[in-house]
């Protein structure tokens, strides 16, 4: 794992503390409270509840298949060592930066943040369209994601070069 630093690691722990409270304290206290207002909300649940399954499980996976890269790197880098006699010298993995070709991999280079967005509007369906901190949670995603997407396509162009990466779009497949 990257070395992070502890202002953004404070910072990631106060918007997920806040975020958590606002999402909360909305469906508390705006959400359905009566059995007349649940009436026929059952399905739109449901159905958020897969989207959100599907979008979480999608971004599990694919994350994983980018800890792979590094996982695999490690492996080889022990084989070597065993192999050479060196027995443990040096600490940790040099970051290795490879394309990964699994799943959406294929069609897009950051499919983890496609994933997750899928996942956030799943809950933002379960909370309803109106729930207003779940939209500005997928809003605000959306907005910091989609820019390292594109900053990060290009940085994949420069690094393994255009015929390399193809047709693979960005972050949405077939679109950005």
């Amino acid at each position: 794992m990257s070395p992070i630093h502890a202002f953004v690691w404070a910072c990631a722990l106060s918007f997920q503390l806040i975020n958590a409270t606002c999402i909360g304290g909305w469906l508390a206290g705006h959400g359905p409270t009566t059995p007349a207002e649940w009436a026929g909300k059952a399905p739109r649940i449901e159905v958020g509840m897969m989207i959100f399954a599907v979008g979480l499980l999608a971004n599990v996976y694919h994350d994983d298949e980018l800890r792979e890269i590094r996982r695999a790197a490690a492996r080889n880098r022990q084989k070597q060592q065993q192999s050479t006699g060196e027995g443990g010298k040096g600490k940790g993995v040099e970051k290795v930066y490879m394309v990964p070709e699994n799943g959406l991999f294929r069609a897009v280079l950051f499919p983890h943040y496609f994933c997750e967005w899928i996942e956030w509007c799943g809950f933002w369906m379960v909370g309803g369209l109106a729930c207003v901190p779940a939209r500005s949670f997928v809003i605000n995603e959306v907005t910091a994601m989609l820019p390292r997407a594109v900053n990060g396509k290009q940085w994949y162009v420069e690094k393994f070069g255009s015929e390399k990466i193809n047709s693979r779009r960005a972050v949405i497949p077939g679109v950005i």
